[in-house]
């Protein structure tokens, strides 16, 4: 039985000295230290011994398997330094090679074509005014010539918080804010922000787009300081080639009311689905402001007069860039997003 567990040990230590990997390393443990193994098989044998034979063995047998889990450990370290080497070589990176390009980001084209109308309007003199998104019924509808129950509210489908706060749906309402801080001097103000209507999204309308609000009061001001003003938007915006209509339109806050069209840059006047197969794109809705406004406003309409316009810059976008759906403005794909 000695003589067993002696050549049991040689067997094993031979064989432990030839593992290359932790998994033959642990097929060997198996083999050799696992409840199944030779040597457990011999142990449990000890008792059929003579009552002199049985500590020897016993003892003999301990030491082999005492001396077999120690090489197992130290076989387990070496293994696993060298694993560990060669994973760290395979990680290793190399600081000398050059680093990989970061790509930087940029604005958002409404941004873009916001930022391009304030230079365009800073250039005519006219200043940013800031105003809420959230309104109440009386600044978006009442102080604009449009009590309750008044017809034209129908021109908005409103997203109403509460029974009388809702999101605005123009940037209107900001005239009222500028009129009553800046009262009694003259003012030139453009007031941009988001807008909320609750109508169907298609090619060429949303339920949140951008809005810039425009507004001149003062003495003497007429159409026609209107009419050069948006002229001259149109052109430094699109180009001096471009095409601008009035059409004689309707809104409760501006008599007399105009819509502003531009030929379309997209189909070249061929009729498209952006332009409702016109030929013309509508840029804003603009007039004189109404001596009810001025009047809310604090001016007196018998000494003051102003003009006023509001306009989209989605849709201006659209025709520079020619671009025919309004959906892709805030549909948040970067293969879009990226070209501007």
């Amino acid at each position: 039985m000695l003589e067993k567990l002696d050549e049991l040990l040689e067997k094993a230590q031979q064989e432990l000295a030839q593992v290359a990997d932790l998994e033959s390393l642990d097929t060997w443990r198996v083999t050799y230290l696992g409840k199944k193994s030779d040597l457990n098989q011999l142990l449990r044998n000890v008792g059929q011994l003579s009552r002199e034979e049985r500590p020897l063995v016993g003892q003999r047998g301990n030491e082999v398997k005492m001396a077999l889990e120690a090489a197992y450990e130290a076989r387990a370290e070496v293994l696993k330094s060298a694993h560990l080497a060669i994973g760290l070589e395979a990680e290793r990176i190399d600081v000398t090679l050059p680093g990989r390009p970061v790509r930087v980001g940029h604005l958002h084209l409404s941004t873009q074509s916001l930022r391009e109308i304030y230079d365009i309007f800073a250039r005519m003199g006219f200043q940013v005014y800031d105003a809420r998104e959230v309104e109440t019924d009386y600044y978006n509808f009442e102080l604009l010539n449009m009590p309750p129950a008044h017809p034209a509210r129908d021109m908005w489908d409103t997203f109403y918080l509460a029974d009388t706060l809702l999101l605005r749906t123009h940037t209107s309402p900001g005239q009222i804010h500028a009129m009553r801080q800046y009262c009694p001097e003259p003012i030139r103000v453009i007031l941009p922000g988001k807008c909320y209507r609750y109508e169907q999204v298609t090619a060429r309308s949303e339920f949140m787009f951008h809005q810039v609000e425009g507004l001149a009061v003062g003495k003497n001001i007429t159409m026609a300081d209107l009419k050069g003003t948006m002229y001259n938007l149109a052109r430094q915006m699109f180009g001096v080639d471009r095409k601008v209509r009035f059409r004689a339109s309707y809104f409760p806050f501006t008599e007399p009311s105009v819509e502003v069209d531009m030929d379309c840059i997209i189909c070249r006047g061929a009729g498209c689905r952006v332009c409702k197969h016109s030929g013309w794109l509508e840029i804003s809705g603009a007039g004189m402001v109404h001596p009810v406004v001025l009047k809310n406003g604090g001016y007196d309409p018998a000494i003051y007069s102003g003009f006023a316009f509001g306009m989209g810059v989605e849709r201006p976008a659209m025709l520079k860039y020619g671009i025919d759906d309004i959906r892709y403005f805030f549909g948040n794909d970067l293969r879009f997003l990226r070209q501007f």
